[in-house]
Order: C-alpha cells, then structure tokens, then sequence
C-alpha cells in the first residue's frame, strides 16, 4: 500500500478494465482470497490514519465493497476498538464472499446498528464502504439516476457527510463515477450539506486492485481527498491502462556550447486593442510571453494585435516585441489567441498554415468554432505533420465540440478524446485533473494544481509555456503534459500568505 502523490506517474484503469482484472484475479486464487486481501488492507490503513480512535463506524453496502468494509471490521474489533457496522445488505441475498466476512464479522463480536454512532470526535473514524465501483442502476440500493437513491443508502451518506471524524472511502466517495469523476444524480454531497462552522473531516480513499481515473478529475479530486493505492498482489496482465496521471518531466541539463537558438523561439500573437471602449486586452498577451520567457524559450517575440505606440516592454524588455507581418512564421512556435479578441480572426488562416508549431488558446478557439473553414485549416496542420495544441477551458471546449459545458464535465475524459480526434491534433482541457489528450493515444490526467488557480490570466501563463516547450524540442503532447505538470506545481508550492497572480506565477515557472 502507498500514498499516492504527485511526483511518479501512474496507470488508471476504468470500471470495466477494473472488473476484467477482479475477475481474472478471483479465478485465479482460492475463494474469498481477494476481500480477505482487501479487508486487511483497509484495517492497516484505518489504524494508521485514526491510531486513538475509540470507535470506528463503518457503512457497509450490499455488495462486495460492503465485504470489504465487513473483513475489515473482524480485525479492526480484534484490536479492542468498538466497532459499530451498518450493513445494508442480507445474507440471503449477499454475494458469497461479502457473506462469509459477514460471518467472521459477527463472531469477532462486532456491533451491529441502523445508523451512525452518535458524538463520534475527529479522533475516531468512519469508513464508507457502500458503494465502490458498484454504482449503477441495477444496484439493489440504487434507482435509475433520474430517481432518488434508497433512503438507507441515503441516510448512510448523510451521515458520513456531517460526521466529525475522519472519513475513509473504499475505492471510491460512494456515489463517484470511477470513470468520470462525476457523482451520480442524487449522491453528491453538495445535496446533503448543510451550513456549519465545524471544520471539514478529513478524507481518505483507498483505491483496491486500480488506480481509477475518477479519482484525479472533475470533482473526484475534491471528494476523494488523499488518495491511498493497494493492488492486493494482483498485477494489471495484459490490461491496457485507459489512461495515465503524469508525473514530473526530468529537466534535461543544458550543454554549455549551447545559444538562445538552441532553445526555440516563440512568437505571442494576441492582445487585441479597444481603444474606442476604453479598452485592451494587451496584458493577456504579455502573460504568455512571460510564462514563455521565463520556461525557457530562447527569444520570445510578441504580436500585439493593437500595440499603439509600444516598442518596448520596460517590465520585460527581453521581450521583442513585432508587427505580425514581420514574423517568419515557418520558424516559429507560435501561441496564438491571448487576448485576441474579434481582431485575431483575420490572421488565423496565416497563423494556422504556415506556423511551424502552434498552440491555439482563447479567442483563437472561440473563433474556429463556428467556422468550419478553419476546422478543415487545423485537421490539415495534422496531416501534414505540423505539431498544434488546443488549450480550452470547459466553455471553450463545448463551444468547440457542440455541447454545453455540463455535458463536456460530465466525461472530461471522453471530451478532450472528441476534441484530439476532430481537430487531429493535442488537446488540453484545463480545469481539475487538466486532461490532455492526442490521436490514438492514452490520455493524461495531471494531479498537480489547485484552486489559487482560479484567476485572470493563469490560462494565458499555461499557453506560454507549453509554447517554450514546443520550441525546445519536445513533441506536442510530452511539451503539454510537462507544460500542465509544472503549471499546477508552481501554484502547489505558492507562499500560503501570498495571493497568486497571473504575473507571479509566470515569473515563478520554470523547465
């Protein structure tokens, strides 16, 4: 068993892949072998996380995941701590080795109850073994989404949501989609929580047999809280992981007979002006050249759409700043759209055939996605071998594929798959567990970042630089990944007393 962090890469494996290893596993060795693996696992960790704990409640659902939590509640009551169970299942109906730990749970003596104990401390412990990967509308305690859950179930969640102690969840939050990182309909916590001043519980989840893509997306991250791994012994075979979580790129040292040539160099086009408004956009612009800049790139030119009078960038004077018709676009990576605004459309078609590798953001995105002459523009670029990156957020992303932002977090997983595959190219979908994805390739979740991101031009930062790792030589998708990686990373170390901006975290970047 291991803490999972975000400094190694990791397989995830989805629900089915995760049945087809238990399945393979169970016919492998002898019966009841895997829950007894499982039980034992969840007791190790529940000591670990509450070792003063005097009483541990444990919901246990009707199925296997409910087996678990009952093998674990023999030998957490070995340990002379009171352990309270509500099962929710019965013994004529449950699964034969959920059936089994039931019994070795009741003659290790354990307490049986309808409900959680009540005045539990933070000191003690409740594990959530209701549901697991379980969840689906054939599950007894379930209806089909559109309908309320079991009122037990729904007591069970309530319960855990309000309680004082600390929470630890088997394989999944119940009611989190493993694939999505979606609660299901009825299931969130948002729906039960109430408003208090108490400090939120700690919480736990112990991820069984695989590590599941849910977990690192989307609200997973949020519900799952520190995430534990324990394989129970069993390795993945022949099973394909459907996705990975990156872990950090390893800088490659500079050689000394090396030149600012050697590196790249990257042109920022952007920053439209609105002068008749009282307005500019200019800042996107510089933001992503900054990031850029301070990413490494060997020389950085920046484009504004409406510079006005400035030649010179007193705060960046590293920057060069040029007219969009004296960039030598063919050598060039160029990042296109920051603060682009309505001006920006008259330049893609350029930007967009003749860039030797680009990365399209913002107002670039929002402009291709009525226009399907520009759509044909990018899918060629991939055809002809030219490396181009989307960077969307959620709305861009719907915008871009047809859908509306909900249906694009629903299954970030599968949007970012839709948008590889349409545009031909990699696509970034930013947001918690930023998804990045290519053709015919395993997506990438990243597990770095927070919600410090949350503010104006940490996007354009994020363009920049996956911009200056393009340049310096890495294929579009690693440049993506290591680009989103250390994005999240300098916003994970950010002085806690200090708020982020855009302009810090751009200088604060770096290979």
């Amino acid at each position: 068993m291991h803490r999972i962090t975000p400094h190694q890469p990791h397989a995830l494996f989805n629900t089915a892949a995760t049945r087809r290893m238990e399945h393979a596993a169970a016919a492998a060795l002898p019966p009841h072998t895997l829950m007894q693996r499982a039980g034992l696992a969840i007791a190790q960790l529940a000591q670990a996380l509450a070792p003063h704990a005097r009483t541990v409640w444990i919901a246990c659902g009707p199925g296997n995941n409910g087996g678990d939590g009952l093998e674990a509640a023999m030998h957490l009551q070995r340990t002379g701590r009171q352990v309270v169970v509500t099962w929710l299942g019965h013994p004529d109906r449950a699964p034969t080795d959920a059936k089994i730990s039931w019994q070795r749970a009741q003659a290790a003596g354990v307490q049986w109850a309808d409900a959680a104990p009540d005045e539990m401390t933070p000191a003690d412990l409740c594990i959530d073994a209701l549901l697991g990967i379980g969840l689906s509308s054939a599950n007894p305690l379930t209806t089909p989404t559109s309908r309320p859950p079991d009122k037990r179930l729904r007591a069970c969640l309530d319960a855990l949501q309000h309680s004082a102690a600390t929470v630890l969840a088997i394989d999944l939050p119940s009611g989190l989609d493993a694939d999505t990182g979606q609660f299901a309909a009825g299931l969130s916590p948002d729906t039960v929580r109430t408003h208090h001043h108490s400090p939120a519980p700690e919480r736990h989840t112990l991820s069984l047999l695989s590590l599941k893509p849910g977990l690192f997306t989307a609200v997973g991250r949020d519900a799952a809280g520190q995430v534990w791994f324990d394989d129970l012994g069993v390795a993945p075979g022949h099973e394909p992981p459907n996705a990975w979580m990156t872990g950090p790129a390893l800088p490659a040292p500079r050689a000394h007979a090396s030149h600012k040539g050697s590196y790249g160099d990257v042109a920022v086009v952007g920053g439209e002006g609105l002068a008749d408004r009282g307005m500019g956009m200019g800042g996107a612009a510089l933001l992503a050249a900054s990031a850029a800049l301070h990413s490494g790139a060997g020389r950085v030119l920046v484009a504004l759409l409406d510079n006005g009078h400035l030649q010179l960038d007193l705060q960046q004077p590293e920057l060069m700043l040029r007219r969009f018709d004296a960039l030598a676009l063919e050598d060039l990576t160029v990042v296109c759209g920051c603060g682009g605004g309505q001006a920006v459309g008259r330049l893609l078609p350029d930007v967009i055939t003749r860039s030797a590798q680009l990365v399209l953001d913002a107002d670039a995105l929002n402009t291709i996605a009525p226009n399907a002459a520009l759509h044909a523009l990018v899918v060629a670029r991939g055809q002809h071998g030219l490396p181009t990156v989307l960077t969307p957020h959620p709305l861009e992303a719907a915008r871009l594929l047809g859908l509306t932002t909900a249906e694009v977090q629903a299954d970030r997983l599968r949007a970012a798959q839709q948008l590889a595959a349409q545009f031909n190219c990699v696509a970034v979908l930013k947001g918690s567990g930023t998804v990045i994805a290519a053709p015919d390739r395993v997506p990438a979740i990243n597990p770095t970042g927070n919600a410090r991101l949350a503010t104006a031009g940490t996007g354009d930062v994020l363009a920049g630089m996956v911009g200056a790792h393009m340049a310096a030589g890495a294929g579009a998708f690693r440049a993506a990944s290591e680009a989103v990686y250390a994005h999240g990373l300098a916003a994970d170390g950010w002085p806690a007393h200090k708020a982020l901006t855009a302009s810090g975290l751009a200088r604060r970047v770096h290979r």
